[in-house]
């Protein structure tokens, strides 16, 4: 009778289906609910060493309201999803996973070809609803800038300033503070 040709048997697909990487990238919250983690650390993340003090510090108007020393950690989560967020800002124009202060080690070549390595801020947006702003411009999504001394930046209408760690003064007088919300300074 007409029986039917074999079906070849199916080969073994080793491509990424990228199932380990979110469930490694994934957080589970109290309440037994999983959070996916828009960012994970480049094989470049290092902590800042203890003789750059980095610090931020958290305004209200001109009140200082915190300080906080970022040479704890490489990486810095800014968002609004307090269970995750390492710097949490309770503002409804700042996303959940809004942006990230993260510390990176860079190698450059002296003019006698010797590595010169440093650790360094960059900032990186994560797609944020109402974005991120460097110096009055828009930071693209996904893609690191580097924070430079006096650099204004803004996470939805949250302000932050970068500053030098050897800078002492902490007050620029051409820096204007929103009322609402809370301010920060790095």
């Amino acid at each position: 009778m007409g029986e039917e040709p074999e079906k070849p048997k199916e080969k073994p697909n080793f491509g990424n289906s990228g199932a380990l990487a979110a469930a490694s990238n994934s957080v589970t919250q109290a309440d037994g609910t999983s959070v996916t983690l828009k960012y994970h650390e480049p094989p470049e993340a290092r902590k800042p060493p203890p003789r750059d003090l980095w610090k931020l510090f958290v305004f209200k108007g001109e009140d200082i309201l915190d300080t906080i020393d970022l040479g704890t950690r490489s990486c810095w989560l800014i968002g609004r999803d307090m269970a995750i967020a390492d710097l949490g800002a309770e503002h409804p124009s700042i996303s959940k996973q809004h942006a990230v202060i993260q510390f990176r080690h860079t190698e450059k070549r002296n003019e006698y070809g010797d590595k010169i390595g440093r650790v360094k801020p960059y900032l990186i947006d994560l797609e944020s609803a109402n974005g991120t702003m460097l110096n009055g411009e828009k930071v693209p999504e996904s893609r690191y800038l580097e924070l430079r001394n006096k650099d204004m930046v803004q996470f939805g209408s949250t302000i932050a300033i970068a500053m030098h760690p050897g800078l002492r003064r902490v007050r620029n007088r051409n820096t204007r503070f929103l009322d609402t919300g809370i301010s920060l300074r790095i």
